[in-house]
């Protein structure tokens, strides 16, 4: 038999299951008896919000959302969340605790034309009965801001309530006239503990379930399951139903489960939140010295499917951001393991890549020069293009020699110690103005103090007026 794939989010167990997790969602079109060509994950969606598990955040008894969808009087909103955190099934779950006609589409499909209809329809429903509708458009990020706008009027009047759900964050997918009118829920991805009891309740429910089926299957692997399910409980929901077609006698086989997951699947999206929140976990794991954290993030994100090309070029910029003077010559060889991805290829070349991640989290650490760099631009942004002093300029004329150019700057390799004590390089608005303060950590500590004796005998020179 060849099963649909279960759209949206789900999640439910009886209203008196203890989870710390929650997962909801509305009644199944088919509610009227057992069919196995819905997809479990849909048939398994609570009914009501009293049997939605976790997100307790926002709908443990006595929460703010909870008692105004409790009282029908739910606001329009934006469900931010991963994959399979409850997003639709929330949405489901507030349409019938309110008594509303449920309309949803898909920002993939649908446009300007669709929310018009599902508008005119609202409208004339709520004139022949009185009945309030409610707009549900799942990944609202991929409307523009011409379909964005084109709700604004009619939430704002009433003619619907809306909820948006999405996976990326709102204060960048979504303009903010639209923002404005919503409030944003984050739920969060649900718990290992969660999904596997929902994946107890799924086999043993006798009305929309696989308790007909009398299926065993060992706690652990339960548990495997719901871990391996990385925070997507409707994942870990399909994942059973396979399984359960390949019952052998009763018994959901380890062969079995291991077919039906493969390899996992962790959360990635190349261009989504979890993309940005992992690469910056990176980051900071490498500028904070922790090189077992930095190995977890990197490994994480190649096999999520990350360009290794992309993560060779962000070592590359940690180590002159984060590591700078302080290791001299680490950058090079963080160089050297991005070309050895272009030139080895996955999964070899990921070695390269960890040994490089390892001893940037582990060499000392300065920012001096992307300091001095940040300081630079805010003083010409002050100042302005200031003019090149005189005894700075190049002077291949004779016209330029008159004029003062190059004149009184010495060659700093014909004075003592190759340096020309009491001269200055800066504009003249800008003496005295320090940009390079380095640290003191590794070989950084070196150039420290030979600039601090070369600053000392400037300044002092400079002050007798050496030069003039």
């Amino acid at each position: 038999m060849t099963r649909r794939t279960g759209s949206g989010d789900l999640f439910g167990a009886p209203p008196d299951a203890d989870a710390e997790e929650a997962v909801g969602v509305g009644e199944p079109a088919a509610a009227a008896g057992f069919d196995d060509s819905v997809p479990l994950a849909e048939r398994m969606r609570p009914r009501q919000i009293g049997e939605v598990l976790g997100q307790d955040h926002l709908l443990a008894p006595g929460a703010a959302l909870r008692r105004a969808i409790e009282a029908g009087q739910p606001p329009s909103m934006i469900l931010w969340g991963p994959p399979g955190c409850g997003k639709t099934t929330l949405a489901r779950v507030v349409a019938k605790t309110g008594a509303l006609a449920f309309a949803t589409l898909s920002a993939v499909l649908a446009g300007v034309k669709d929310v018009r209809a599902v508008v005119d329809q609202a409208r004339a429903r709520r004139t022949a009965r009185g009945q309030g509708t409610l707009l549900f458009i799942d990944e609202i990020h991929r409307f523009n801001k011409a379909q964005q706008d084109a709700l604004l009027p009619h939430i704002e009047d009433g003619t619907i309530r809306f909820i948006g759900a999405t996976t990326e964050n709102p204060s960048f997918a979504l303009n903010n006239a639209l923002l404005s009118r919503l409030r944003v829920y984050r739920l969060q991805p649900v718990t290992v503990p969660v999904i596997a009891t929902l994946l107890r309740q799924a086999l043993s429910d006798m009305e929309r379930g696989l308790g007909r089926k009398k299926l065993q299957l060992d706690d652990d692997w339960i548990e495997r399951l719901a871990a391996a399910a990385d925070g997507d409980a409707r994942r870990a929901l399909n994942w059973l139903e396979t399984a359960a077609d390949l019952a052998e006698n009763g018994a959901i086989t380890s062969e079995a489960l291991r077919a039906v997951m493969g390899a996992q699947a962790l959360q990635f999206d190349r261009q989504g939140d979890a993309f940005y929140d992992q690469i910056s976990a990176l980051h900071k794991s490498v500028r904070g010295s922790d090189p077992d954290a930095a190995v977890y993030w990197l490994v994480r994100m190649l096999d999520s499917g990350c360009d290794p090309g992309y993560l060779g070029r962000r070592l590359l910029r940690m180590a002159y951001e984060d590591i700078g003077l302080a290791a001299v010559g680490l950058a090079a060889r963080v160089l050297a393991a991005w070309e050895t991805v272009e030139r080895l290829g996955r999964p070899e070349a990921d070695l390269a890549l960890v040994q490089a991640a390892i001893e940037l989290a582990s060499a000392p650490k300065s920012n001096a020069a992307y300091v001095a760099l940040s300081q630079v631009r805010a003083a010409l942004a002050e100042t302005g293009s200031l003019p090149v002093p005189l005894h700075l300029r190049n002077a291949p004329t004779a016209l330029m020699r008159e004029e003062g150019f190059g004149k009184g700057y010495r060659y700093d390799h014909d004075e003592p110690d190759g340096f020309a004590r009491g001269q200055t390089y800066l504009p003249e608005d800008l003496l005295g103005r320090r940009f390079y303060r380095p640290g003191r950590a590794g070989t950084e500590r070196v150039l420290a103090e030979r600039l601090e004796t070369l600053r000392q005998d400037r300044e002092e020179d400079a002050g007798s007026g050496a030069g003039e």
